[in-house]
């Protein structure tokens, strides 16, 4: 199974805000541990190229590291360099797919109507993530694939575990979650990292639910 489909299989990606060199291990461990195996590391995070090659070197195989939040095709290279394995960005950005598929590695650009969803896929992303999700909703997704069967569907923004297996049934490949899953601002520790666990379980479940309705 390549990194795509493995991706795919989980259906959650972990999108992670404010990690620190000390807790980002800690967390993607938690979150492998339950089942989540993307893990998205947004690039405004400061030392956020460190953490990307903390986790690639620490964990290997286990999760599939990735850069999120990119802008611009200079910061998809460093982060390719560091270990990512998928590009995330916000908006859809030509130049920035065109190097990230450069170097063979997945990329996610962001996009919220048919044209902009059709353009960042006719420029060679691999998934197109609908963002933000929370401003349309599930049936939106279910209207998408009407007419754009053919194009990977991810959406990021609002998801929670109330809604996520919705988003699953209406068409999405897989979803995006930020702070319902991993919130950084609280303490790391041992009842955290259970806690997350937990979450992280729940959401792949929800996932698997979904999937067989």
């Amino acid at each position: 199974m390549n990194i795509l489909e493995e991706l795919k299989e989980s259906g959650i990606v972990a999108v992670i805000r404010g990690a620190t060199i000390d807790n980002i291990v800690p967390i993607s461990k938690a979150l492998y541990e339950g089942g989540v195996k993307g893990i998205e590391i947004t690039v405004e995070t400061p030392k956020v190229i460190t953490l990307i090659e903390k986790v690639a070197s620490e964990m290997g195989d286990q999760v599939i590291v990735g850069a999120g939040t990119v802008l611009d095709p200079e910061t998809a290279r460093a982060a390719i360099m560091a270990g990512s394995k998928f590009i995330f960005s916000p908006t859809v950005n030509p130049e920035t797919i065109k190097m990230t598929k450069r170097y063979g590695v997945i990329s996610v650009p962001g996009a919220l109507t048919p044209t902009e969803i059709l353009t960042g896929y006719e420029h060679g992303a691999d998934i197109i993530k609908v963002f933000p999700a929370s401003v349309v909703g599930a049936k939106y997704l279910k209207d998408i694939q009407g007419p754009l069967p053919h194009i990977p569907l991810m959406p990021t923004g609002g998801i929670d575990i109330h809604n996520v297996g919705d988003y699953i049934k209406a068409g999405a490949v897989a979803a995006g979650v930020g702070s319902t899953l991993v919130n950084t601002k609280e303490t790391v520790n041992e009842e955290y990292c259970r806690r997350l666990t937990e979450k992280a379980k729940q959401f792949v479940q929800a996932v698997r639910e979904a999937r067989e309705q």
